[in-house]
């Protein structure tokens, strides 16, 4: 799957998937095939934090 590439559209996506269909990042990341690791780089480098106790990027 091809994620957004502008940061504000990565954040809403991200967040509604976790939000509506994933238990958490790690499950998201693995059932769509998409690197963990570029998402958090890309949201940090737009100014969010993925907390995993609310399940979602702030």
């Amino acid at each position: 799957m091809e994620l957004p590439k502008d940061p504000m559209m990565l954040y809403s996506f991200i967040n509604m998937k976790l939000r509506d269909f994933y238990p958490s990042l790690d499950a998201l990341c693995s059932d769509l095939n998409v690197s963990k690791d570029e998402i958090v780089k890309s949201l940090k480098e737009a100014g969010f934090e993925y907390d995993a106790k609310q399940n979602k990027f702030w």
